[in-house]
């Protein structure tokens, strides 16, 4: 078994990018800037109504942990993905998609019929984006996934707080956590969402569990989780969750802490279009940085050129040779 810097779980879905209005969003009666379930039929009855929306980005796989994994990836890091897809069109495109970016998977598990997820992603005027998620099979995305012998071989399991909203999924980060640390792999979390810190934190809490090794969140989820009125006392509550956090802090930069000093690391200023999966681009070159010996105010520096680089652009993923870019600048910490 080869090892990985990082070895990711969460949803596979394939994403669909539509600029829209706040008027949009009013009719469509959406939470602007979170993400909403949905089946199928309310996806495509969503879809028709926004048929005559200008597209904003062609078809890609994502989910957030994908997003992360696949930016590690190209940043130079050795990574396996572990999620659901079914025996589809979107589910080939997955695949094909994952091993264009060089990350490896479970190969050898058999596809089930249905419908691989899809997410639609609706961005408005203010680079704000709000997502209606079509679970598909990854909803039953379970411990049958998983690949033991990968996550023993990584240096960090990643999970996604999505996976919170599946019982089999919740299930199956929880039994990945669980071999990642009878293992010596550390587990790194992100809280995803502000809507799934609102209505799943119980079901955070129990992924959690004893605590993990690094915490990925936004401002509003950390204060939202911890229950606090300010960052600077969420900030002092998430060390009881995990030993080491990254909360991003948007134009302003991040707030790192790596085990014992708290740095707030600013970053440069960029003129934001769409704000999907920033959050999933600063994860994946911090890790990439502390997995090829950064410290967390260097990771925290390149994360946030990562995250500035792919919100002045439409879609969540940069193009494989702007990582490269990315890397080459010289980075002042």
């Amino acid at each position: 078994m080869s090892n990985y810097h990082v070895y990711g779980l969460g949803a596979a879905l394939v994403d669909t990018e539509i600029e829209v209005s706040d008027q949009d969003l009013q009719t469509l009666k959406l939470e602007k800037g979170l993400m909403t379930l949905a089946d199928r039929e309310q996806q495509q009855q969503l879809l028709g109504q926004l048929e005559d929306h200008l597209i904003a980005a062609k078809r890609a796989s994502g989910g957030s942990a994908a997003n992360t994994v696949i930016a590690a990836s190209y940043f130079g890091s050795k990574t396996f993905y572990s999620c659901k897809v079914a025996a589809d069109d979107n589910g080939d495109f997955y695949l094909n998609d994952l091993d264009s970016a060089g990350v490896d998977y479970h190969r050898t598990l058999q596809r089930e019929s249905g419908d691989t997820g899809k997410c639609l992603v609706m961005i408005t005027p203010d680079a704000e984006r709000t997502m209606v998620t079509y679970l598909g099979i990854s909803e039953t995305l379970s411990s049958v996934e998983l690949h033991p012998e990968a996550i023993a071989a990584a240096d960090y399991l990643y999970l996604e707080g999505y996976l919170v909203t599946s019982p089999t999924g919740r299930a199956a980060a929880i039994e990945a956590s669980r071999i990642a640390k009878a293992n010596g792999t550390k587990v790194a979390i992100s809280l995803s969402d502000p809507g799934i810190v609102q209505y799943f934190h119980d079901g955070l809490l129990e992924m959690i569990g004893e605590g993990v090794d690094l915490l990925f969140c936004n401002q509003d989820e950390a204060t939202s989780f911890t229950k606090a009125d300010s960052l600077d006392a969420a900030a002092k509550q998430l060390k009881q969750y995990a030993n080491c956090f990254a909360i991003t802090l948007g134009a302003e930069g991040a707030l790192v802490f790596d085990g014992n000093e708290t740095v707030k690391v600013t970053s440069s200023p960029v003129k934001a279009i769409d704000t999907n999966g920033a959050g999933d681009m600063f994860a994946g070159a911090f890790l990439y940085a502390i997995t090829h010996g950064h410290d967390f105010t260097y990771a925290a520096t390149l994360a946030n050129r990562a995250a500035g680089t792919v919100v002045s652009q439409f879609g969540p993923r940069l193009k494989a040779e702007q990582h490269q870019v990315i890397l080459q600048e010289p980075v002042a910490v």
